[in-house]
């Protein structure tokens, strides 16, 4: 054979190379994709304990965060089945019900909270599409108004910067987190003194509860003296890879720790909800949709 001929064939075996795994990424591709759309369409409930010598009694509270629209069956039926099966004192709400980018509307928020609201007791607590959506007027009008005017006319708990009593021995707090750091891959430090410019104190005589969207600041949450914190906002890390890890966050973090699940700082906790839904990037993989269910247990009993 001469050496045109040998180029030839090299030429010919890469080429063939290269088709083959062409072609095993495509169905690798393809196979991937039909695992996440079945995902997404999945529910899941993790279950939680968490015990205080604060507590006077036990409670079950369910979290939600992330929704970002998606649906769980006409009406959310599958949805609220699910949060029934738990049978909850009252649902706590994390914020990113809805999706606020070019558009944003508020309906299926609304209707799911009219729904939730005539079962359970309900606090909010806003996300960053929330607040997207109460700050940009310029873009979106009345909308954040008439959210706010909704929540409020079915009786809601809506918790900008604000505390309420939920029951006796229980304080739960909503905070607001500004723009700068939901920035994409922004190194921003939140500190203590911005917990207590926004809300004041925490409240040491009660189980302080706080609903903080996003769980990246779990050490000023903890030195603000939050006995629990509720996040969300990672989505579970679009792909949850081996041991827990994310491979990516909204906000453009690779392989990050804590994307879901509970974790501990100085004694204080915080349980990562994973997401109920998607947005822009529209992948779950090793990562379904979940719902949290929180058992509060007075300790020593």
């Amino acid at each position: 054979m001469d050496i045109a001929s040998m180029r030839k064939e090299n030429g010919l075996r890469t080429k063939r190379a290269w088709l083959k795994i062409a072609a095993l990424a495509g169905v690798g591709g393809a196979l991937a994709w039909a695992e996440s759309e079945r995902e997404r369409n999945s529910l899941t409930i993790a279950h939680y304990t968490v015990t205080s010598h604060k507590l006077k009694g036990d409670r079950t509270l369910v979290f939600l965060s992330d929704l970002h629209d998606c649906r769980f069956g006409e009406k959310q039926k599958r949805l609220l089945a699910a949060i029934e099966s738990v049978q909850p004192d009252a649902v706590l709400i994390g914020g990113d019900m809805m999706t606020v980018k070019k558009k944003a509307e508020i309906r299926s928020t609304c209707a799911l909270c009219r729904q939730l609201t005539e079962r359970w007791p309900v606090c909010y607590a806003e996300g960053n599409h929330e607040a997207r959506l109460f700050r940009d007027r310029k873009h979106y009008g009345t909308l954040g108004a008439e959210l706010k005017a909704a929540l409020f006319e079915m009786g809601v708990i809506l918790l900008r910067d604000r505390s309420a009593l939920l029951f006796r021995d229980l304080r739960v707090t909503g905070l607001c987190i500004t723009e700068n750091f939901y920035k994409k891959c922004s190194r921003e430090r939140m500190k203590k003194a911005y917990l207590d410019a926004h809300v004041g104190r925490a409240d040491s005589g009660h189980f302080q509860l706080l609903l903080a969207h996003s769980p990246a600041f779990h050490e000023a949450y903890a030195a603000w003296g939050a006995d629990l914190t509720l996040s969300g906002h990672f989505h579970g890390g679009t792909i949850c890879l081996p041991g827990g890890i994310g491979l990516m966050t909204p906000q453009i973090g690779f392989f990050q720790k804590n994307v879901r699940g509970i974790h501990e700082r100085w004694g204080k906790l915080m349980i990562v909800s994973p997401g109920l839904g998607t947005h822009s990037v529209n992948v779950r993989i090793n990562n379904r949709p979940q719902i949290v269910a929180v058992h509060l247990k007075r300790a020593g009993v």
